[in-house]
């Protein structure tokens, strides 16, 4: 098989030749190694191979596995393959390896999926853009000067670049959809619970973490969905597996009551300005709906951003706190001493100089959007919105600046970050790391399954995803009107394709 015969087909589509005997799993696998070994020293998406561990282990797969033998990459994140390296993007966690596979990771291996490596993550996934000082930056194979977002970039670069049809992402504040935006492909955040993070995690962020996939189709993402969902032992989430999220597809729901929003009550707060094409984006995909038969209706979720942000923060101050204490539990090196970024040391101080209080009133907050948008939806089976505020943007960007660092810095004077919390730097916090990208958190607080779908590209040649949330619980909705719009669009055809060899 070589690499234009390899780039032709989704997961799904590679299963199917190697089940008919049109190319062998081993040929698959060739050209997929074949294609990292190639391309990536150009994507910076890969941060470690293992190539022949995968290799071994796909002697064993199940022909009738729905994936069959072909190739994924997981994320430097969560993810833990026993025995194997796992540094969450940080230099602190560079030696350590995992004890134990990850729930998911043996789930991906049961639907066929051969892991051929880790993808780059920034330092704990903290950041929407994947820029992380001890690992490569990978840019977006659309314009290489430009982020493939974050913090699930390294994984839609890989994707967006062929190395492989599909990656495992993470999502705790858009991080599957805020990649898919910026490269043009397919993703999918399922509801609270629906895929497990244990044995090392029963809950991440209060359960504002969901991990899943980048995919060039949706059905690709469909089938996973089908194969890795359901609680595992000791879950505080009580969801048993389901199916029928890949049959969905074929059933798509006729005269969806569509609201459609530019998010201006999450993003007004923040002084965020709305690109041009990310309105028109929206703007085209709402005609579009109704084209096909949906009620449109324009209206803006029932929600305070500047109250969404705050809260949303303050829960991610507390949680890297806890983090970090992890971090220096499983190195044996104190808090003060990790080899971490300036940013996460200084967030990291402000979430230990959190009171409890305001930890628990920012949860009881989320609890409340969650009501407010199941009202909501009570009127409208999906809600249509921007995933972020602009195209990509351009690599370093987004990243703190040398005078911002020493600022942070000064939080290890002593009392200084009591101080700042007084002084209102949350809100601060909130509106500097929110502003571009205020509309994805919504999802994560509530619960909802939300996905980004890549229906617009620029003047420029940028894709633009336009983001779709559903009640909770109801990702055979989601998936179906997903279906539906890529059979309208064929977004396939504008992928990026790397060069034959």
């Amino acid at each position: 098989m070589d690499v234009r015969d390899y780039h032709a087909h989704d997961g799904l589509g590679l299963a199917t030749l190697i089940r008919s005997g049109e190319v062998s799993r081993e040929e698959v696998f060739d050209a997929a190694c074949a294609a990292i070994e190639a391309q990536d020293p150009g994507l910076g998406a890969v941060v470690r191979t293992r190539f022949d561990q995968a290799r071994e282990e796909g002697r064993s797969v199940d022909p009738a596995a729905p994936f069959a033998g072909v190739p994924t990459l997981t994320k430097d994140l969560l993810m833990a393959i026993g025995g194997e390296p796992l540094a969450f993007g940080s230099a602190a966690l560079a030696a350590w390896r995992a004890p134990e596979d990850a729930s998911l990771v043996r789930r991906v291996r049961e639907a066929g999926l051969s892991i051929l490596g880790q993808t780059a993550t920034p330092e704990l996934g903290l950041m929407g853009i994947t820029e992380p000082r001890a690992f490569p930056h990978p840019v977006n194979p659309w314009a290489p000067e430009h982020s493939p977002g974050g913090s699930s970039g390294g994984s839609a670069a890989a994707v967006a670049g062929g190395l492989v049809p599909l990656a495992m992402a993470g999502d705790g504040g858009g991080s599957i959809r805020i990649p898919a935006s910026h490269c043009g492909l397919f993703g999918l955040k399922p509801s609270r619970g629906r895929v497990p993070l244990g044995p090392m995690f029963g809950e991440v962020w209060q359960g504002a973490v969901v991990e899943h996939a980048l995919t060039r189709s949706v059905r690709d993402s469909a089938a996973l969905l089908d194969a890795i969902n359901g609680m595992d032992e000791g879950s505080p989430w009580p969801l048993p597996r389901e199916d029928g999220f890949l049959d969905a597809l074929s059933h798509p729901r006729e005269g969806l009551r569509v609201a459609v929003s530019l998010g201006s009550p999450l993003s007004a707060p923040l002084g965020t300005r709305l690109d041009p094409e990310v309105r028109l984006a929206v703007e085209q995909a709402a005609r579009r709906l109704e084209g096909l038969g949906h009620h449109v209706e324009w209206a803006d979720p029932p929600v305070d951003g500047s109250a969404l942000a705050d809260s949303y923060l303050t829960l991610y101050l507390g949680h890297l706190a806890a983090d970090l204490a992890w971090v220096s539990e499983q190195t044996d090196v104190p808090v003060s001493k990790l080899d971490i970024e300036p940013a996460t040391r200084a967030i990291g101080r402000l979430g230990r100089c959190l009171p409890a209080a305001d930890y628990e009133a920012a949860k009881r907050h989320w609890n409340r959007v969650a009501r407010d948008m199941a009202a909501f939806h009570r009127s409208f089976d999906v809600l249509l919105m921007p995933v972020a505020a602009t195209p990509a943007p351009r690599r370093g960007e987004l990243y703190p600046t040398p005078a911002r660092e020493r600022l942070m810095a000064l939080l290890a004077i002593p009392g200084a970050p009591h101080l700042a919390l007084k002084a209102g730097m949350l809100k601060r916090l909130a509106a500097d790391s929110l502003r571009m990208t205020p509309f994805t958190q919504l999802a994560n607080l509530t619960g909802q399954p939300a996905m980004s779908l890549p229906l617009h590209v620029t003047p420029e040649g940028l894709p633009v995803g336009v983001q779709v949330l559903g009640p909770m619980g109801d990702e055979r909705r989601l998936l179906g009107l997903a279906a539906q719009l890529e059979a309208e669009v064929d977004w396939g055809r504008h992928l990026p394709r790397p060069p034959s060899r």
